[in-house]
């Protein structure tokens, strides 16, 4: 089975594993696990921060955000096809008490400063304000696009000339950095917090990592810990997140793949392929008169599997998981699953 679901079916690697097995470690709620505070003081590094909190998922790193930028009541301004808005079941309703004003951002999921100047709202008696800008790098559901750092400055500048915070979901900010061919730091200079998965392309077990100010994570830490995500000898799934902070270069490799692979599923009559940027392919199969269950069901019949991402889209990504010749493979089964 060729698995192109997503980038987190990833599995550790030996240096991953001899990593967890090698940990030193300690309670972590008391800030004695010594492998902890490594990846935290060099995940912060990384991305030019004060300081960074290791957190078990990223959506449990966003839903962190989101409580300690706003205050209860507020609105965040969000892209309508943003993680944050689809595939976190309401967080921010359900745990900072917030509201949703969904933007139809630009074809690259970012708000226009006149979008953002325009949805704003100011704190009155009748009106709680806006309290949150998120934004999304790469963007997940428009496929995998790579946000490039004047689009999110300027963004970032139109919020904060209404002092409203910002927070990017940087689930795959190292994949966004690599396609744009820029250091992270550009893509974080700008906003007041990010947060960006271990987990995915990067190939660690488990773990995101928040990044921000001293004071921001001081407060995201109390939070985490309301969250349930207070972990004791964490250093075991800490160790492997180092490992995973030095496999940046390799995304590269895997944006390769997905272009290998757009490239040879264009060739098919009845496909349409959205040109990928990062390693996410959008595959629309409506010319071949199927829905994206009907598809995903010839795939796995063909031992490939996809994502549905829509009524007639597939999701695949590329990962380290997955080599060259095995996307060469997933080529020549997706042909023959779709003759």
């Amino acid at each position: 089975m060729i698995d192109l679901r997503s980038d987190t079916v990833t599995t550790p690697d030996e240096a991953m594993r001899e990593a967890a097995f090698a940990a030193d470690v300690g309670d972590d709620v008391y800030g004695e696990d010594p492998t902890v505070n490594e990846l935290e003081a060099r995940a912060a590094d990384r991305v030019g921060t004060e300081a960074a909190l290791y957190v078990p998922t990223g959506t449990m790193g966003n839903q962190i955000a989101a409580r300690v930028h706003t205050d209860r009541g507020q609105e965040v301004l969000a892209d309508r096809k943003s993680h944050v808005v689809k595939y976190e079941l309401g967080g921010f309703a359900q745990h900072a008490g917030l509201q949703v004003r969904m933007l139809d951002a630009d074809p690259r999921g970012v708000p226009t400063p006149a979008q953002i100047d325009a949805s704003c709202v100011a704190e009155d008696l009748h009106r709680p304000g806006t309290g949150l800008l998120c934004l999304e790098n790469t963007h997940n559901a428009r496929g995998g696009l790579a946000v490039a750092p004047e689009r999110i400055e300027v963004a970032a500048d139109a919020a904060h000339d209404r002092d409203v915070p910002v927070h990017v979901d940087g689930a795959r900010l190292f994949n966004a950095a690599t396609a744009l061919d820029v250091p992270v730091t550009d893509l974080t200079d700008p906003v007041d917090s990010v947060m960006f998965c271990l987990s995915k392309g990067l190939g660690a077990p488990v773990g995101s990592m928040l990044a921000g100010s001293e004071e921001f994570i001081e407060r995201a830490r109390r939070v985490r810990k309301l969250f349930g995500g207070g972990m004791r000898q964490a250093g075991i799934v800490a160790g492997p997140g180092l490992r995973a902070l030095e496999n940046v270069d390799d995304l590269a490799a895997d944006h390769e793949h997905a272009r290998l692979l757009a490239d040879g599923l264009g060739e098919l009559d009845g496909v349409e392929v959205q040109e990928p940027e990062t390693n996410i392919v959008l595959v629309d199969v409506s010319g071949l008169g199927l829905d994206a269950d009907g598809a995903l069901e010839r795939l796995r019949d063909g031992d490939v599997r996809a994502s549905a991402f829509g009524e007639t889209t597939l999701r695949f990504c590329t990962h380290r998981s997955v080599s060259r010749a095995e996307v060469e493979r997933a080529v020549t089964r997706v042909s023959e699953a779709f003759a």
